[in-house]
């Protein structure tokens, strides 16, 4: 295998040094954009305790530019049109940042957009899974685009449903990332791999900023962005490189799928309206099954850091998975199955602990006053 350093050229530090400056001179500018970028803390989704910009997508997208102008030719001719193909995808998201007032239905159709941009630009889209009549479909060209568009969609909104707290979605898209570079540089598709660590580093440009310290948030710009780029990506490996699996990608992606293809299921089986933010996500759960049970003296940005390696668990299992067997659909099948399992039953373990610390406060209530996070977690 190539040494990995020899990924990290002048580009790739570039982009991580501009994403990094960016968002440090974001933090420190607030109080000149903060009416405009600031995320309150009002909400049921909401963990944080000081409203915090929410426009880290733009330090990463100025990354990216960056990395990308500074990249090989190789590496530039392959980057350049996928950033471009991004843009709906990014600029909707960061008009949502700053309005609040785009819904989640447009937001989706502009991801389905960057993915119908990118097949137009490229002429690549999905043409195979390995599932008998699936693949019949799918050679039916006008249905390849529209599942690859949905499927770019379905991934970049998945990446936006995991962003709860610090670090967990721009961690769980890093190890995401890491998993198809390394299956795309084993498969021999250096250039691929290079774009891979090249948006790698990039989103750790802003990560320094956002772990543990929630100092600016990816907001919706850059989980879509990000998630567009991810879910691209995936769809390039298998067009490229056809001893890998169409499983492959998935399965190193499959965290964010798993929890939303779970909370479709969760949402239509309570019929919750698909559209509004709950508190029944997996990280939600942590915060409150483990983050604030074990770490209950740590202050409240640190105690709200403390959930995302327990996700990036979850995240890490099927990326291993998928690099060991990335040429072995059957294989990658199971291990697609084991890793849901997996996740169901760490969902399962901790809405039950959960439901156990809601029975128990009001018995607690009647002896001791209980803390302000204790109270507001089972309110």
């Amino acid at each position: 295998m190539m040494n990995l350093l020899n990924f990290v050229d002048g580009g790739v530090g570039l982009g991580f040094v501009v994403a990094f400056a960016c968002a440090v001179v974001t933090v420190l500018t607030t109080k000149w954009h903060g009416k405009l970028t600031l995320d309150g803390t009002a909400g049921v989704q909401k963990f944080h305790t000081v409203p915090t910009p929410r426009v880290g997508g733009v330090a990463i997208m100025l990354g990216l530019i960056a990395a990308c102008a500074a990249a090989d030719a190789p590496l530039r001719t392959l980057f350049a049109p996928i950033l471009l193909a991004g843009l709906p995808a990014f600029l909707f998201g960061v008009a949502e940042d700053l309005t609040k007032g785009v819904s989640v239905r447009t937001r989706l159709l502009a991801t389905m957009a960057s993915g119908m941009l990118a097949w137009a630009i490229t002429g690549v889209s999905l043409s195979h899974t390995g599932i008998w009549g699936i693949d019949q479909l799918l050679a039916f060209a006008p249905l390849s685009v529209l599942f690859t568009a949905f499927a770019v969609g379905g991934v970049a909104n998945a990446v936006n449903i995991i962003d709860g707290f610090n670090g967990l979605a721009s961690g769980t898209v890093a190890i995401c990332l890491a998993a198809l570079g390394v299956i795309s540089l084993n498969c021999g598709d250096v250039v691929l791999a290079k774009m891979c660590f090249a948006v790698l580093v990039v989103t750790l440009g802003f990560f320094f900023v956002n772990f543990p310290f929630g100092k600016l948030f990816l907001g919706d710009g850059g989980a879509y962005l990000l998630g567009f780029l991810l879910a691209w990506i995936a769809v390039m490996i298998p067009a490229r490189n056809l001893s890998v699996s169409p499983w492959a990608p998935l399965l190193a992606c499959a965290y964010p799928i798993f929890e939303t293809l779970f909370t479709i299921a969760r949402r239509l089986w309570t019929r919750s309206d698909p559209g509004q933010p709950d508190s029944h996500h997996l990280h939600s759960l942590v915060k409150v099954a483990i983050a604030l049970r074990w770490f209950p003296n740590l202050r409240a940005d640190l105690r709200n850091s403390s959930v995302s390696p327990f996700s990036w668990a979850i995240a890490a299992l099927p990326a291993c998975l998928a690099i060991s067997f990335p040429d072995m659909p059957v294989t990658l099948g199971l291990s697609f199955v084991l890793s849901f399992a997996v996740y169901l039953c760490f969902y399962w373990y901790l809405a039950s602990v959960k439901r156990s610390l809601a029975l128990a406060v009001p018995a607690a209530a009647a002896n001791e006053e209980m803390d302000a996070d204790n109270l507001s977690m089972t309110a």
